[in-house]
């Protein structure tokens, strides 16, 4: 079982979670992404900002201790929203689910929610796993894809019951 922690955001960390969040195929995915994922200014300017934001809980995802991704919280019109991003090359490890279950430990904000392209069944079955409840659907704009999509909303007023506190090693989660 790989060893998933989270833990606060470096600056040694930027230039990789800039290449993992330009992967074409990443891209394509996630749909709701920046407008151009290959502008380094703006996602410094980004990451600058969510990490000086008082309301935002801006997480390094580690798998085995290897940078894989990042997660978060943050509030956006008055509700906390929850986002993640895996390196594709460690997708289908259970990474994400690991990482968002100890984000949801914590978190002790409910309801907790997300947003996902409703095509991308495999971050839908993370959400769902973790106990997020699908509430509806609308229609934005995905800037990946350079077009309107539907986007599955999601809510999680208590965890699942299986939400981890069974780290394979034992030991405490690093937030």
């Amino acid at each position: 079982m790989v060893d998933v922690a989270l833990r606060p955001i470096d600056d040694s960390d930027l230039d990789a979670l800039f290449e993992q969040m330009r992967d074409p195929e990443s891209v394509r995915m996630a749909a709701f992404t920046a407008e151009d994922p290959d502008d380094r200014t703006a996602f410094d300017a980004h990451m600058a900002k969510v990490r000086a934001s008082p309301t935002a809980i801006n997480r390094a995802v580690t798998a085995d201790g290897r940078l894989v991704g990042s997660i978060a919280a943050f509030v956006i019109e008055g509700v906390t929203e929850v986002t993640y991003w895996i390196d594709r090359a460690f997708w289908g490890q259970g990474i994400a689910s690991r990482a968002l279950a100890l984000l949801i430990e914590s978190v002790p904000v409910r309801p907790l929610f997300a947003r996902v392209a409703s095509d991308n069944a495999g971050s839908l079955q993370v959400l769902r796993k973790a106990g997020f409840e699908i509430t509806g659907t609308e229609i934005a704009f995905a800037n990946a894809r350079r077009m309107e999509i539907e986007e599955t909303v999601l809510r999680l007023d208590e965890p699942a019951k299986t939400a981890p506190s069974d780290m394979a090693s034992g030991e405490p989660a690093t937030y």
